[in-house]
């Protein structure tokens, strides 16, 4: 019998209470899984990894010496969250992206937050991507990020908390979509009794967002989505996001910019694009204006920006409210533009940069979590309690010779979750990555990405460092 071994070992399990209780709103699953014998799991799980590798959903690792082309792990057992849950989360998610985006326009405008001293001019001048010359550009609809994806976690409490936000060119919405239909096929019969509500509603979601940011409120404008090419590792999604959207992924060279224009080239001639879903990083969009040696974006294309003919979403500059250092301030900028107290709180932040923090990081080292400010993908971090004394003064010099690079947190006891992992169920380390949309109005789709840690042990999800992902269901009800 599935799970009859299983363990939570202490940690908050997302699936089982105290006792190994099954929680209320896992009863179903956990019912239809007790009764499924181990062989047909396990012909159920390599039918659908055989058929998410033939549908090509996969990701890219960079100097992976065993080939960079993998399959994303996916495992069977289904995230389940309540609606009274979900409903938090969305109020509380809401109320960032709208925080975020008052700051992004604030920063490139009259920079009150600044002035009044809530978040400190050096932090904001600092910050790898903010973009001074952007200063004073109107962008459609004063929003600059329209696609964010807001990595939670939960503690041992089962707090949800903030870990990091993604406001550039957040990535994973097709494995959302292409889980859901492998569950789909792996458990017919399960959804129909379920009440799980459906995710398949994002492409048109996203492509409505698109259209209201278009310049000048275009009644019909042409969107497409922007990609470095078949070599970057998100390039199935790239893809898969604009075949589902109904319009042309495009690269740099099929592009160009006539009279401060952006122009794809098509068989019939050239057609002006109005706004450009960018998976693209700003360094690489315009060699006459960032990197001089990049060969995917498109010469002129700032100035076309510039001049309001097309929109890129998300606008340039957004990196700013990425830069981990600035989510410390995150919290500040809720209660600054909103006058509200943060719904999810952040993970406890130390910043390197400050002389207080600093002397409690260096004192505090062995126990904390140290990330740099501009990594991301699990790389540039220090896991103390789970790193070698070596690499722990190597981490100490680096953040001597550079703290503005460095913030450090508690170690935060991940919850758990139910996962198949060579034959049998044991908990592992599991997060959650819900997309937001903003335009004409904020919209969730009820799921998201839960990135698990297959590794025993491990905290770090990202596919690129050993994880792999499950489906996230969120149910019309709290059963």
């Amino acid at each position: 019998m599935l799970f009859q071994d299983y363990r939570t070992d202490g940690f908050f399990d997302e699936m089982f209470a105290e006792g190994d209780r099954v929680r209320p709103h896992y009863r179903r699953l956990y019912e239809r899984f007790r009764k499924l014998a181990p062989d047909d799991f396990e012909q159920k799980r390599q039918a659908v990894d055989l058929s998410l590798w033939r549908q090509g959903v996969t990701f890219t690792v960079y100097g992976d010496a065993q080939g960079t082309e993998r399959i994303f792990p996916f495992d069977l057992v289904p995230r389940i969250i309540p609606s009274t849950e979900w409903h938090f989360l969305e109020r509380g998610l809401t109320q960032r992206i709208r925080a975020l985006n008052c700051f992004l326009h604030d920063i490139y405008h009259d920079q009150k937050i600044v002035r009044d001293g809530t978040v400190p001019e050096a932090y904001v001048r600092s910050a790898r991507h903010f973009r001074p010359e952007f200063a004073g550009i109107e962008v459609p609809r004063n929003i600059y990020i329209h696609v964010c994806g807001t990595d939670l976690i939960r503690d041992d409490q089962g707090q949800y908390l903030v870990l990091e936000d993604n406001g550039r060119t957040p990535s994973g919405v097709s494995y959302v979509l292409e889980n859901r239909i492998a569950m789909k096929r792996a458990f017919p019969n399960l959804f129909s009794n379920a009440g799980v509500r459906p995710v398949a509603t994002y492409p048109k979601e996203l492509l409505k967002t698109l259209r209201y940011v278009a310049p000048g409120g275009k009644e019909h404008p042409v969107c497409a989505v922007l990609t470095p090419g078949v070599y970057n590792s998100a390039y199935f999604e790239h893809c898969f996001l604009a075949q589902q959207m109904g319009i042309e992924v495009v690269e740099g060279r099929d592009l160009c910019i006539r009279d401060r224009k952006v122009f794809m080239k098509t068989t019939q001639g050239l057609r002006q694009v109005d706004v450009l879903y960018r998976r693209i990083d700003d360094d690489f969009l315009d060699p006459t204006v960032f990197r001089k040696d990049s060969l995917l974006g498109v010469p002129g294309l700032v100035g076309a920006v510039q001049a309001g003919n097309v929109t890129l979403a998300n606008c340039i500059g957004t990196g700013v409210a990425d830069d981990k250092a600035m989510y410390y301030f995150v919290p500040r900028m809720i209660k600054y533009y909103l006058d509200e107290d943060p719904l999810i709180p952040n993970v406890p932040t130390y910043l390197a940069s400050e002389k207080k923090d600093l002397r409690y990081i260096m004192d505090h080292l062995p126990e904390l979590v140290v990330k740099s400010v501009n990594e991301s993908g699990g790389y540039g971090m220090l896991v103390g309690p789970k790193s070698s004394r070596r690499e722990i003064e190597e981490f100490r010099d680096l953040i001597r010779a550079n703290p503005r690079n460095f913030i450090a947190q508690p170690t935060i006891s991940l919850s758990r979750h139910p996962t198949y992992c060579d034959g049998t169920f044991e908990g592992r380390h599991i997060d959650f990555r819900p997309y937001i949309l903003c335009g004409e109005e904020v919209s969730i789709i009820p799921g998201g990405l839960t990135r698990v840690a297959l590794r025993k042990g491990s905290l770090v999800v990202n596919s690129s460092q050993g994880g792999g992902s499950k489906d996230t269901w969120v149910l019309y009800g709290d059963e």
